[in-house]
């Protein structure tokens, strides 16, 4: 029977020199190369040594042949260093990163506020309101059709810690056998509701789902401009989100009216022989049309030719409002810019003339900005204009 041996015991081959490790001499040679920086000549594993014996002096080995070169030079001595070889060439410094700053503004100085946000809400005081991102950009392009979009919180929300109230949508609805549209939208909550950042939202969210359902219908009074038909489509669908919306309302405990929003629309149809576009608004806000390098701020006249010259703070707004403003809006031409926007847009567009120059120039070149530039381009600050901002440009290709 063979016996065991402990761990730390030693056999009869460790006293005659040898060891029945088989690890042994590869532990030694790592530790003497570890201790002396000089590694040892291998040795052969597994099995025990025989005794030492006392061993003849090895014969030198021949020297290795000198290298050869072309030129004549000094044989190098014994242990010399190599001559230092010539450098690699290094990488080339990377170009900097192209940075675009703090957005640009109208006048000598900036806005006193911060062009960026500075804290974040709590999830535990309104997990609604915590979430909604600060900034928020969007884009496609179909056929000869480009949009690009963007949603912002304003200076004021974001120096009082407050929620971004627009919203917007850029989303197809109808298929392929009832035909296509783009459907555009932005929201903006009223800012003395309490939940109208979950109003905007939803109400976005809501149109989107119903006028998929009556796409069909929709585009076929695009095509025929049919102005009477549009606009009964229009209501039934604003009455549906109302409806939607105060349901929400009254499910979560609260008031209707603390979900008011603003809402406005603009169907495109996919078909580009159909150059008619859809509009529907409740509330207010901006829909302007850049073309040939000219500004037209205001191409759905909704204000009320009777009104009497007044100005009026209150605006219509989702869900106790149910009945839309609607206009066919003139043909495309190819090269327009249809710029669909609240009024934390609108408003400096229509009143400060360094911004309508400078997204005149940004919009109206020729050339799409990515989704990046149009972000920076979108935030063009205005002193004493802090609103939420939301806007959805639409690029016709030129011909």
């Amino acid at each position: 029977m063979m016996q065991q041996q402990g761990m730390g015991g030693a056999t009869g081959a460790d006293e005659a020199g040898g060891s029945d490790d088989p690890l042994q001499d590869t532990w030694s040679s790592v530790e003497a190369v570890v201790s002396t920086g000089h590694p040892q000549a291998p040795r052969q594993l597994p099995g025990p040594l025989p005794p030492q014996q006392p061993q003849a002096a090895l014969p030198a080995s021949p020297a290795p042949p000198p290298l050869r070169s072309t030129a004549p030079s000094a044989p190098l001595p014994a242990h010399a260093p190599l001559p230092p070889s010539e450098p690699e060439p290094g990488p080339e410094a990377p170009e900097p990163v192209p940075l675009l700053g703090d957005p640009r503004h109208s006048g000598k100085r900036p806005p006193s506020y911060a062009p960026v946000p500075l804290g974040l809400r709590s999830a535990g005081e309104d997990p609604a309101a915590a979430v909604l991102p600060d900034i928020v950009v969007d884009g496609a392009a179909y056929g000869p059709l480009t949009v690009r979009a963007a949603s912002v919180r304003g200076d004021s929300h974001r120096y009082l810690g407050e929620p971004r109230q627009d919203a917007l949508c850029v989303t197809r609805i109808g298929g392929p056998d009832s035909g296509e549209l783009l459907l555009l939208a932005v929201a903006d909550g009223v800012g003395s509701a309490a939940r109208s950042h979950v109003g905007s939202n939803e109400v976005c969210r809501h149109a989107a789902a119903y006028l998929d359902r009556v796409a069909g219908s929709l585009l076929d009074a695009l095509r025929s401009a049919d102005l009477p038909a549009f606009t009964e489509l229009a209501n039934e669908a604003v009455g549906r989100i109302a409806v939607l919306l105060a349901d929400l309302a009254l499910r979560e405990g609260h008031r209707p009216e603390a979900y008011a929003t603003t809402l406005r629309v603009l169907l495109v149809p996919l078909d580009p022989a159909v150059r008619t576009r859809g509009f529907m608004a409740v509330g207010d806000g901006g829909t302007a049309l850049l073309r040939a390098g000219a500004w037209h701020l205001d191409v759905t006249q909704e204000e009320d030719p009777e009104a009497s010259g007044m100005i009026d703070t209150r605006t219509a707004a989702l869900p106790l409002a149910r009945i839309a403003v609607t206009r066919l809006l003139t043909p495309a031409v190819p090269g327009d810019v249809l710029v669909l926007s609240t009024d934390g847009l609108s408003t400096p567009l229509s009143g400060d003339q360094g911004m309508r120059d400078f997204l005149r120039e940004a919009w109206g070149s020729g050339l799409v900005p990515g989704p990046a530039d149009f972000l920076w381009q979108a935030q063009f600050r205005v002193k004493s204009y802090d609103d939420d901002r939301s806007v959805v440009v639409l690029w016709e290709d030129p011909a």
